[in-house]
């Protein structure tokens, strides 16, 4: 399958293609830059023209929704902004953050403020997005505010309807379970009311709907979406990292996910060890164990990166991972940092999907500046 001419020719004259984000059964979405008449900016492209056969007919329909909603929404500065739309590819606009799971806004009251303010809006402009329970779909901005993405699952209303209250209740009560998950304590009288009592849509959707919806996707369409990264993620990564961790010159280990070009869905295994030369140990043993395919990269490092509770960090190893290399650095809390993770990127694995996002210089002399951004 191609493009249609037009689309393609848009593309070409104006897209510079750059890091695979996402491919899956209803779209491929990659990170590039876009020459709108303002100039170059970073973008996001979803396109429709490496999807199967079979799945084309609701990913239309998706895209069609997001392309409705996207127009509707701009101007809110509440998601990103809508560039450009063909009949089977647009172009929207790149936030400079990351999504809620990687960015984990513990206490952070005033990102869920300005979620809820966020939500206003949409709701205001008529504007439901209808899949607010994936924290992938929340994003926390540079600037420390909330934005949404993916509107694929939105409705658009021109009145205030029951069924638009159903929906934007339904918005907000998602929005609340991320609240009492990273900001307990933040929580009002009001907002505990609302966590506590579904509407009744959502409780028959549980019931019927979403078994139907499960096994259409995970059965059918083959279809998991947990973080981005599938059913290799969920099914295959629990049993790699126990194979790797058997043997004895491994400490500990974290695997994560990226968007590959040629599998669709890439492991990449970050191995705390102290032999490097560890690496083709373990695809053998991986190989012989006869059990999931092994992770597309294996890289021996050191020490991963933990947390306070010390647990490995895999929201900074999976941008490593996926090469964003520049949304990185807002996560990094002092030099030491900086520091103990320039040794990790001197070394990753997964250069073939490589983009000026990160400078050529990547890796100066300071560890002050292991990281350097660009134009974001």
């Amino acid at each position: 399958m191609s493009l249609p001419r037009d689309d393609a020719a848009v593309l070409s004259a104006r897209w510079t293609e750059g890091v695979l984000l996402k491919r899956d059964v209803f779209s491929t979405v990659e990170r590039g830059r876009y020459r709108s008449e303002a100039g170059e900016v970073d973008a996001v492209l979803r396109r429709l023209d490496q999807v199967p056969w079979w799945s084309y007919l609701p990913a239309r329909h998706l895209f069609a929704r997001e392309r409705r909603a996207l127009a509707l929404a701009r101007g809110l500065h509440v998601g990103p902004e809508l560039l450009w739309a063909g009949r089977e590819a647009l172009v929207r606009g790149f936030i400079d953050g990351v999504a809620l799971h990687l960015a984990k806004p513990f206490g952070d009251v005033a990102y869920f403020n300005s979620a809820k303010q966020a939500l206003r809006r949409l709701h205001r402009a008529g504007i439901c997005h209808n899949d607010l329970a994936k924290e992938q779909n929340w994003l926390r901005g540079s600037d420390g505010r909330a934005y949404v993405t993916d509107f694929q699952l939105a409705a658009c209303f021109k009145t205030r309807g029951r069924l638009f209250r159903i929906a934007a209740y339904e918005d907000l009560r998602h929005l609340l379970k991320h609240k009492r998950s990273y900001a307990p304590d933040a929580l009002t009288p009001k907002e505990r009311q609302i966590l506590a009592r579904k509407s009744f849509v959502a409780s028959i959707w549980l019931k019927t709907g979403k078994k139907v919806y499960r096994a259409i996707t995970r059965g059918l369409f083959n279809f998991t979406d947990r973080e981005g990264g599938g059913r290799r993620l969920v099914n295959d990564a629990p049993l790699l990292i126990d194979l790797i961790r058997k043997n004895p010159g491994v400490r500990d280990t974290a695997i994560v996910a990226f968007a590959d070009r040629r599998t669709g869905v890439g492991l990449y295994a970050f191995v705390e060890a102290d032999q490097t030369a560890l690496e083709a140990q373990l695809r053998n043993e991986l190989a012989a164990a006869k059990g999931p395919k092994p992770p597309e990269h294996i890289q021996v490092v050191q020490a991963l990166p933990r947390d306070s509770a010390g647990k490995p960090r895999t929201e900074i190893l999976q941008l490593v991972a996926m090469n964003q290399l520049d949304l990185i650095e807002p996560m990094m809390t002092s030099a030491a940092d900086r520091a103990f993770l320039k040794n990790i990127l001197e070394s990753r694995k997964n250069l073939r999907d490589r983009f000026n996002f990160e400078a050529a210089d990547l890796m100066p002399p300071s560890s002050t500046d292991v990281i350097t951004r660009e134009g974001g």
